[in-house]
């Protein structure tokens, strides 16, 4: 990690939801939160609680020194709305395969 760079990854305690256009595109009440030096908190969502089924893979990838490489999941009207790491650094590695989304609701 760079001087003063921070990444703290911990269980989440509270429900997360993701929706768009009045449906669900996920629910959980085991999503891990991602607290990261110079960025918003992030959610990171079980691929079990995800409405994978909704969602298409994406052509983009994009490189974070910290975490590794992410792919992402777009909707018909919505592009790359959700990211993973598949292969995240050792120092992340609990956010492995989990779905993070731009907005979610936290209750």
């Amino acid at each position: 990690m760079t001087t003063g760079h921070r990444i703290t990854i911990e269980a989440s305690d509270r429900h997360v939801r993701v929706v768009r256009g009045g449906q669900v595109l996920a629910e959980s009440d085991g999503a891990l939160l991602l607290k990261e030096t110079g960025c918003p908190d992030r959610y990171y969502i079980p691929p079990a609680d995800v409405r994978l089924d909704l969602l298409t893979p994406s052509e983009t990838h994009t490189r974070c020194p910290f975490k590794g490489t992410a792919s992402y999941w777009s909707l018909p009207d919505a592009a790359d709305l959700a990211w993973a790491y598949p292969e995240p650094k050792p120092d992340v590695a609990r956010i492995k395969d989990h779905l993070c989304f731009y907005e979610v609701e936290v209750g």
